[in-house]
């Protein structure tokens, strides 16, 4: 017996406090300034200025699973700041800051050189040398200031709670370090730091060197803040800075690295915007235990979405899988294990439901935030079903699947029962959770949906994309029921729902003007919101565009009021809304054009196709070849230079994706029926594509194609 839909709800309005709280934690620290240095490593980041400082009225810091450990991290010499000579990011989790002194009394000013190198691996440790070019030995004071508030991730770009009430300091008399410690209602955190040599005093919460430097005889500090181990941490190696800057050290981010493809073209450009990817990758994965072993999964975006998200690793997770399934294999089995089971109005979990996004900071788990996890994606659970399908042709792994049957149940059972909240056949969304999304497809920003006249509509709204995932969920779906899951009658069931949600979907998004296209979505009342946006390359993506419609489609985004000649907009020049730093008005997205570019090849479109591949990768070398998360929708030639969306997220999971599905794309390859197959069309100004080591169907695999001409073979290891 299928179980009662939900009851209907009143439809809440956007959100302005969750969508506020988005922006922030969105937005660039202009205390830190333009030249802020950001190290990762897992769920851990470190946040400061070029000099390598924290001072305590930024919001930089050290975080850990949503907490900030440190929010002051100051180094001064006899009361001084320091100068930077130059500050580099030598790895994402290795950094240096090559430092230099104003004159002070009796120092002139460049005579004494501050090196700091900082590790982020399974502590935060920091090693600052001081070095005297003075031929007299020269006394100075160095000083150390640490502070933390144990601030929730949330509360940092906005009011952060005065916690000093409940924050215990136990220092350690010799000099050896410094321990603050926080519990309040069954939350515990701790930063406890370590020096060697200890300090020859500590006054207050800051540790003070009396030196005596000789000339070239360098002086050597080293600090180090243990870090709790998280639910998704990622491999860190112990051992010797100088080690690790040495690259004397096996790092576990080279071990990765090695166990990937590698790609070379003729283009010098798409060689190194793919080498920055596969490092921004792997800067970005988190590791969790699953299936008996230890397996990855990306997380979104740094620094400040450094968590398990569900569309947007999903869609990462998809875009790699051409190149390695590993991701995806972690990303489905971590997000089955905290599918919805219960229906809670705070969370927006439903039974069956895939998870949007999960916090482990203080406000979570206290009940403040609903991130324990939280459900609010109309989308992800149709990802999770298409990745899983896409996983098993990449692997033929027939065994995963069948171990994932009840998942598979649970999550079609809310497509269709929770998702369809009013029964008329297609999914749509509205939150029931006061700290939920007001938008709950891509476009989540709290304007991201509107009509062409600039109206907003009222909830909740069945998305034009949410459909399409939902139609080719279900195909896949059935393909995995006629083979590994042995199930023809729901095999023949569900290819009878998409069909029939094909034919729905479109008799009722379809708008015959302005040269045919589909709306973004239908309304509340259920009016087609008619503004022309990106979510058409969504459509191809899916499949669910008919192919007489295709052309019109096709052309509709590479017109020159959606293509910007560095990407598809996300909203046409023509709408009443657009804006070209509108987040989801206007803007170019890489992830949203790489889906444009897979359905484009789908249907044929392969000009087009390749014509926004070159846009992306022209785009990518404005940005030191790594594409961000956004950028601004201003026209090619008016700028002739791309222009950054001001508050991207750099790097970010689904644009660092990217290039892998550039070259997907390109080579027109794909994993049918258990053989790997090309088609390609590759464009003059990328030249020959080679792309070694490629893992698939059990086996390693080497691809080389130029222009409409490629191959497959075995690697030869």
């Amino acid at each position: 017996m299928a179980s009662p839909r939900p009851t209907p709800v009143e439809p809440l309005p956007h959100l302005a406090n969750t969508e506020l709280r988005q922006a922030q934690a969105r937005a660039l620290p202009p205390e830190l300034g333009p030249n802020a240095i950001a190290l990762v490593n897992g769920a851990t980041f470190m946040y400061s200025d070029q000099t390598g400082d924290v001072p305590t009225t930024t919001i930089g810091g050290l975080v850990h699973a949503d907490t900030r450990l440190l929010n002051r991290w100051e180094l001064t010499l006899n009361g001084a700041r320091l100068m930077t000579l130059r500050s580099t990011v030598l790895e994402y989790y290795l950094g240096q800051f090559i430092l230099t002194h104003p004159a002070m009394p009796g120092i002139p000013a460049d005579s004494l050189s501050i090196r700091r190198l900082r590790h982020i691996g399974d502590a935060m440790h920091e090693r600052v040398e001081i070095e005297s070019f003075l031929g007299d030995p020269v006394r100075c004071e160095l000083r150390l200031a640490v502070g933390t508030d144990f601030a929730d991730l949330f509360e940092i770009k906005s009011a952060v709670t005065d916690r000093s009430s409940w924050i215990r300091r136990d220092h350690e008399l010799d000099g050896s370090g410094l321990c603050f410690r926080y519990e309040r209602e069954g939350f515990h955190a701790e930063s406890r730091l370590r020096v060697d040599p200890p300090a020859d005093r500590i006054e207050g919460d800051e540790l003070v060197w009396d030196l005596t430097l000789a000339c070239r005889r360098p002086w050597t500090l080293d600090a180090e803040l243990l870090l709790p181990r998280s639910v998704h941490a990622a491999p860190s190696v112990r051992a010797d800075i100088d080690d690790v800057f040495h690259n004397r050290v096996e790092h576990p981010a080279r071990n990765w690295l090695a166990g990937g493809p590698s790609l070379h073209s003729d283009n010098t450009t798409l060689n190194r915007v793919a080498m920055r990817s596969r490092w921004d990758l792997t800067a970005l994965r988190l590791e969790f235990d699953g299936d008996g072993k230890r397996l990855a999964l990306p997380a979104a975006g740094m620094p400040w979405f450094l968590a398990l998200f569900g569309r947007d690793t999903l869609l990462t997770a998809f875009q790699t899988i051409a190149g390695n399934p590993r991701l995806a294999k972690g990303a489905l089995l971590a997000l089955a294990q905290s599918q919805g089971r219960t229906c809670d109005d705070f969370t927006d979990e439903e039974p069956g439901r895939i998870l949007h996004e999960v916090r482990h900071g203080e406000l979570t788990r206290r009940g403040a935030m609903p991130y324990r996890p939280y459900y609010g994606a109309a989308d992800a659970t149709q990802l999770w079903l298409i990745l899983l399908s896409e996983y098993w042709r990449w692997t033929m792994d027939d065994d995963f699947v069948r171990a994932l049957r009840d998942n598979i149940t649970a999550a079609l059972h809310w497509i269709d029962h929770y998702g369809d909240r009013d029964g008329d056949g297609y999914v749509e969304y509205a939150t029931r959770s006061p700290e939920g999304l007001g938008n709950q497809c891509w476009r989540d920003s709290s304007d991201g949906i509107r009509f062409a006249d600039g109206r907003m509509p009222v909830l909740p709204i069945a998305t034009c994309e949410v459909q399409g995932y939902t139609y080719d969920a279900k195909r896949r779906i059935a393909d995995l029921a006629d083979g590994p899951l042995g199930d023809p009658e729901l095999a023949a069931r569900l290819r009878a729902q998409a069909h029939d949600l094909y034919e729905r979907f479109n008799r009722d998004f379809w708008i015959d003007g302005r040269g045919g296209y589909y709306a973004v979505g239908l309304d509340g009342d259920k009016h087609r919101i008619d503004s022309l946006t990106s979510n058409l390359g969504h459509l191809l993506w899916s499949g669910i565009v008919t192919p007489d419609r295709a052309g019109q489609v096709a052309r509709q985004l590479t017109s020159p009021a959606m293509f910007s000649g560095w990407g598809i907009r996300t909203m046409s020049h023509d709408d009443v809304p657009f804006n070209p730093i509108g987040y989801h008005l206007g803007t170019v997205w890489p992830h949203d054009n790489a889906l444009a570019v897979l359905g484009l090849v789908r249907y044929g479109f392969r000009d087009e196709a390749n014509r926004v591949t070159l846009a992306l990768l022209d785009a990518a070398a404005e940005f030191d070849f790594r594409l961000p998360e956004a950028l601004s929708g201003f026209d090619r030639q008016r700028t002739r230079v791309a222009v950054p969306y001001p508050t991207a997220c750099s790097p970010q999971a689904w644009a660092a994706a990217v290039p892998v599905t550039l070259v997907r794309a390109m080579l027109g390859l794909d994993a049918v029926d258990g053989r790997l197959v090309v088609d390609p069309e590759v464009p003059a100004e990328v030249g020959r594509l080679h792309v070694s080591r490629i893992l698939a169907l059990g086996r390693r695999w080497d691809i080389e194609a130029t222009g409409t001409t490629g191959s497959v073979r075995p690697s030869p290891d």
